[in-house]
Order: C-alpha cells, then structure tokens, then sequence
C-alpha cells in the first residue's frame, strides 16, 4: 500500500474511532444506571467496565506512542471512572488525542520502531504499524464485547461496522 493511502486509513481509523464510541456511548446512555453498571456474564464483567477497560488500553498505547506514559494506570482492570458521564467525558478528550496524533504521522514516523514494555515488564522492539494497526483493532473487539452486552441489557445496538463509518462520512 503507498505511504500516502496508509496515512490516510490510519486518519480515517483514529476518526472511525471517535464516531463508533459516540455511537455506542450514546447507546449506553439510554441505560438506567444499575443495567449499565450490572454484572454480566462477560471477560471485564460489565458494559462500564469493559468501557474502563478500552479507556485502560488506549491511554497505555497512546502513551508509548508519544511518550507520555499512563503512570496512574496499574492494571488492564482498572476502574478509571466510576460513573458513566466522567468516563464519557475521558472518552472524549482521548479520542480527541488520538486523532491529534495519528494528524501527527507521516510517512517517515511510521517507517520506524517502537520500543515499549508491556504491563508484566517485558521489553518489545516492533516496527510502528503494527502496535499501531494492533492498538485500533483491540479497540474495535472490546468495542464489539459491549455492543454484545447492550443486548442483553435490552438496547439495541447501534451500528458500528466500519462501512457504515464510510458510508455516513463518505
């Protein structure tokens, strides 16, 4: 793929990010407070905090991109926000710095390496793209795990196949 068709689906993809957390935020904001906080059969153990859980990893991803680590984070678990509307509002402000620095990028940055350690302390040396193309695919499985509970919850999920991202920003 050209070096300029590859910046551009990293741009649409850190966009295509903030609308589909909108798109399931709003979603969760029709919940009740207890069937959004309930405990559901599910790997982080309800829709909020398999939402901490995605805030969790993008602020560890975004800070070894830019090198500002995320020190207050201790655990992939951790509750970042108890309620809904701080997490919301984090939400925001971190899509809004993912974009800024995916705007960053260009064909130079992303021909090179990343080294970072992991959350159990081991080091990784990997060519960008890939914690990068890693970092917005794990976004989009959790994503897919809360679109999931809202079902259960008795919501029905919005739509957040990426096409649909094209097709409405099109």
């Amino acid at each position: 793929m050209p070096d300029d068709l590859l910046l551009q689906h990293i741009h649409r993809f850190a966009r295509y990010n903030r609308w589909a957390n909108t798109r399931l935020y709003d979603a969760c904001a029709t919940l009740a407070p207890a069937e959004y906080h309930a405990a559901r059969p599910s790997f982080f153990g309800s829709i909020h905090a398999t939402l901490n859980h995605i805030l969790v990893g993008d602020s560890i991803w975004l800070g070894r991109f830019t090198g500002r680590l995320a020190a207050h984070i201790t655990a992939l678990d951790q509750i970042l926000h108890a309620d809904f509307a701080g997490l919301r509002a984090a939400r925001d402000a971190k899509d809004a710095e993912i974009i800024a620095y995916c705007d960053t990028l260009d064909d130079s940055r992303l021909k090179t390496t990343l080294s970072y350690s992991n959350t159990r302390g081991e080091a990784f040396t990997d060519p960008l793209l890939v914690p990068l193309m890693h970092f917005f695919n794990h976004q989009t499985h959790h994503r897919g795990q809360a679109h999931g509970l809202l079902s259960h919850a008795g919501v029905s999920p919005p739509a957040l196949d990426l096409i649909h991202f094209f097709r409405e920003t099109a």
